[in-house]
């Protein structure tokens, strides 16, 4: 396994998720001059401020959940419970992203957010897949661990 990717990876985590809460603090002051331009975001501005705080919030949980799954990979310990809840709770915090983006569609329907809706839901669905995976190897893992 290639250390140095892992390493870098998990600082570009680190990088997102102090950036993206930022972001996220930020929204109401960003959408207050973005309202100077686009009438969806002056018209409807509490609401778009608080489903874009929302998905900001599942997106840092998002961020928040892999970065403890590289934790475990930079330990050689991957296939571990925690990774496997760890991918249930991202699979749910996409499905709530794609939710939420549904709800803001007929604010402002732009063809970014119908990408989003379906980018969030098909990660949602990987998730879920991939939680399943993961569980089916810990259980080999474990099998093979108790066998002499």
């Amino acid at each position: 396994m290639n250390m140095r990717l892992v390493r870098f990876t998990k600082w570009l985590l680190d990088v997102m998720f102090v950036v993206g809460i930022g972001i996220t603090v930020g929204i109401p002051m960003i959408f207050y001059v973005i309202g100077g331009y686009i009438e969806a975001f002056r018209k409807y501005y509490l609401i778009q401020c608080v489903l874009y705080m929302l998905s900001g919030v599942m997106a840092l949980l998002i961020v928040a959940e892999l970065r403890k799954m590289f934790a475990t990979v930079l330990k050689d310990q991957a296939f571990v419970w925690e990774n496997a809840a760890s991918l249930k709770r991202m699979g749910k915090c996409s499905f709530l992203i794609a939710l939420l983006s549904v709800v803001r569609l007929p604010l402002a329907p732009t063809p970014a957010t119908a990408v989003v809706i379906i980018v969030f839901s098909i990660a949602g669905l990987f998730c879920f897949v991939l939680c399943q995976v993961f569980e089916k190897a810990i259980q080999y893992k474990e099998e093979n661990d108790l066998t002499i």
